[in-house]
C-alpha cells in the first residue's frame, strides 16, 4: 500500500513540474491579440451614398482587406439619408456583437454612440467630433469607445480662397442644412472669417432635402456667392443647387470635392478615400494589436488641395489663379 501510494505522489509531483514547464507557452498565447481562426465582423453605417462617402467606405474596406485578407467580413448599410435609419442599422449591429462599428457621417456615429459604449466605434466623414458627440471641452480624444477621422479642410483657408477668387464681391450666401451640426459649426466658422474680410454673410438652412430648391433659390437672389460647407444633404442634392445656380450665374464655392464636381466653381479638397484607408488602419490597430480606442486621437487628412471644376468656370468667365487643379470628372 505505501508503494502505490508513494508511486502515485510521484507521478503527480511529475504531472505538475510538466504542467509549470509549459506555462509560460500557455501564457503567450492566451493573450496574443489574434488567433489564426479569428474573424473580425465589422458593421458599417454609412449615412447616404454619395462619392465622398462611398470613397471614405472603400479606403476603410481597402486597408482593412489589405491587412487582414478573408479574416475580415464587412456588414454595409446605407441609411439613404435617414438618420432614425442609421439607429436601426447600429442597433442591430450591437444585437450581433459586432467587433466593430464604423459610422460614416455625423449622424452614424450619434446613433452608434447612443447604441453601444462597449463596442468600438470608428467615425469617419465627421467634421468636428467635439460639436457632434456635445463634449465641451474638446481635446482629440472622447475618453471613451469612439475615435476615427475628421473631413475637416480649413475653414480659413476656405474663406481665403473666397477672398482670392472674388475680391470684389460683397454678400456670400452660406447654404447648408439645418440637421447637420457640423455642417452648422462650419458655416459659423467662416462667416467669422468673410466678416473680417469685409464681406456680407446671410445664412440660408434648410431642414431636409423637400426645402433645398425654395431656400437655394432664394440664396441665389440675395447672394453675390454662395459657400455650401461639408454637408450630406446638399451633397446628396448637389444637382438641384447646380440647376438654380449656374442659370443664374452665382458662382458656389464648396467644402466638398463631390459638391464642386457637381455645382461649385472650386473647392478646398481633402481625400476621402485617404481618410477611409486612415480609419482602416486604426480599426487594425484596436482590433489586432489591442490599442485602446479611448486613447486614440482624432486624426485629420494630412493635405488640402485648391481644385476648381473648369465647365462651370468657363461657362462663367472666371479666370482661375495659379496653384488650382482641375478636378477630374
Amino acid at each position: 500500500m505505501k508503494k502505490i501510494l508513494s508511486s502515485l505522489i510521484m507521478l503527480a509531483m511529475a504531472f505538475s513540474f510538466t504542467g509549470c514547464g509549459n506555462s509560460p507557452t500557455d501564457e503567450s498565447s492566451s493573450n496574443s491579440p489574434v488567433t489564426e481562426d479569428k474573424t473580425y465582423n465589422i458593421g458599417i453605417c454609412q449615412l447616404v451614398q454619395h462619392d465622398a462617402l462611398d470613397a471614405a467606405t472603400k479606403g476603410f474596406q481597402d486597408a482593412l482587406t489589405e491587412s487582414l485578407g478573408d479574416k475580415v467580413s464587412f456588414d454595409v448599410q446605407n441609411a439613404q439619408g435617414d438618420s432614425p435609419t442609421c439607429a436601426t442599422i447600429v442597433n442591430q449591429f450591437v444585437a450581433n456583437n459586432n467587433d466593430l462599428i464604423l459610422a460614416n457621417a455625423t449622424a452614424s456615429l450619434q446613433a452608434a454612440a447612443a447604441a453601444t459604449n462597449t463596442i468600438p466605434i470608428l467615425g469617419t466623414s465627421v467634421t468636428d467630433y467635439g460639436v457632434a458627440l456635445d463634449i465641451s471641452d474638446w481635446n482629440g480624444k472622447t475618453g471613451a469607445n469612439i475615435s476615427g477621422t475628421a473631413d475637416l479642410a480649413p475653414l480659413d483657408k476656405q474663406a481665403e480662397m473666397i477672398k482670392e477668387l472674388f475680391p470684389n464681391a460683397k454678400t456670400v450666401g452660406l447654404l447648408y442644412c439645418s440637421a447637420e451640426p457640423n455642417s452648422k459649426y462650419q458655416v459659423d466658422k467662416v462667416k467669422e472669417y468673410l466678416e473680417n474680410y469685409g464681406y456680407s454673410c446671410e445664412y440660408f438652412s434648410f431642414v431636409d432635402s423637400n426645402d433645398i430648391a425654395a431656400v437655394t433659390t432664394g440664396a441665389s437672389d440675395k447672394s453675390d456667392i454662395i459657400y455650401v460647407p461639408t454637408d450630406n444633404t446638399v451633397a446628396s442634392n448637389a444637382e438641384v443647387v447646380r440647376n438654380i445656380c449656374v442659370p443664374a450665374k452665382k458662382p458656389v464655392i464648396a467644402g466638398d470635392e463631390g459638391i464642386c464636381k457637381s455645382c461649385g466653381v472650386a473647392t478646398l479638397a481633402i481625400s476621402y478615400y485617404d481618410i477611409g484607408r486612415k480609419t482602416g488602419e486604426m480599426a487594425y490597430d484596436i482590433l489586432v494589436n489591442g490599442a485602446d480606442i479611448s486613447q486614440m486621437e482624432v486624426a485629420y487628412a494630412s493635405n488640402a488641395e485648391k481644385k476648381y471644376n473648369k465647365e462651370i468656370c468657363d461657362e462663367f468667365g472666371i479666370t482661375i489663379p495659379n496653384g488650382y487643379k482641375a478636378l477630374e470628372k
